[in-house]
């Protein structure tokens, strides 16, 4: 498990930790989850259980050259859970709970870093240096962000899901689904930031840990619980 490193970042860190601030303001519980029928698949066979933290660390816990995969978000999960053990990020590393998560590939953070920094890191171990500077507590909410409990949500549903908003793990907070073409498997989510590119579904990152309770899909961006 990487730990957070606490390098001199302030205006990034008020930047973000105030965009999650307001993103809370008014929110006391996580709202409903979506509808049933997304909680089971088109089989009769019952869904397995193993959790998201397996698949994510199955890769290994190093950084590495390939800015598609997941290195970032598995660092952050497991800086939160080292930091903060009774976190709800803990519900991705149990797999008897049903859950969607839709997670940033290693590039995806990089983007969000360059956009608050002004600069573009070379290398994923110092993209997520970066992003440590933010601080445990608004890592933990970016990623509540990414998760819908309560449902496990295949891409088949999501192409059939235009409009849905979807209630998050990030107490208060949603985002839309909006599904710009169901031929060419084009769905984009809309999240709170008006400024900024809503992140789209990433092909060939679909359906991870299909057939089990907790299911994720890649997205292009970092999803943003307010507008920066």
């Amino acid at each position: 498990m990487s730990e957070l490193r606490t390098q001199p970042r302030r205006g990034l860190r008020r930047a973000l930790a105030a965009a999650v601030a307001t993103a809370l303001t008014g929110a006391a519980a996580v709202a409903a989850a979506p509808a049933a029928d997304a909680h089971s698949s088109h089989s009769s066979r019952p869904l397995g259980t193993r959790s998201l933290a397996t698949v994510l660390a199955a890769d290994g816990t190093s950084f590495d050259r390939n800015w598609r995969d997941f290195d970032i978000v598995d660092a952050a999960v497991g800086a939160v859970l080292g930091a903060k053990p009774s976190s709800p990020v803990a519900v991705l590393a149990d797999g008897t709970v049903p859950l969607t998560a839709f997670l940033p590939t290693d590039r995806a953070f990089r983007v969000l870093v360059a956009d608050l920094t002004g600069t573009w890191y070379r290398s994923e171990s110092k993209v997520f240096s970066a992003a440590a500077t933010l601080g445990i507590d608004t890592i933990e909410q970016v990623l509540l962000y990414h998760v819908v409990p309560g449902a496990t949500i295949t891409a088949r549903q999501a192409l059939r899901s235009d409009g849905a908003v979807l209630q998050t793990a990030l107490p208060g907070a949603t985002f839309t689904v909006d599904v710009i073409s169901r031929h060419f498997r084009w769905v984009r989510l809309i999240d709170a930031d008006r400024n900024d590119i809503n992140p789209f579904l990433v092909r060939g990152k679909l359906d991870l840990n299909k057939g089990n309770l907790q299911i994720a899909h890649g997205i292009s961006f970092v999803l943003r619980p307010a507008d920066l």
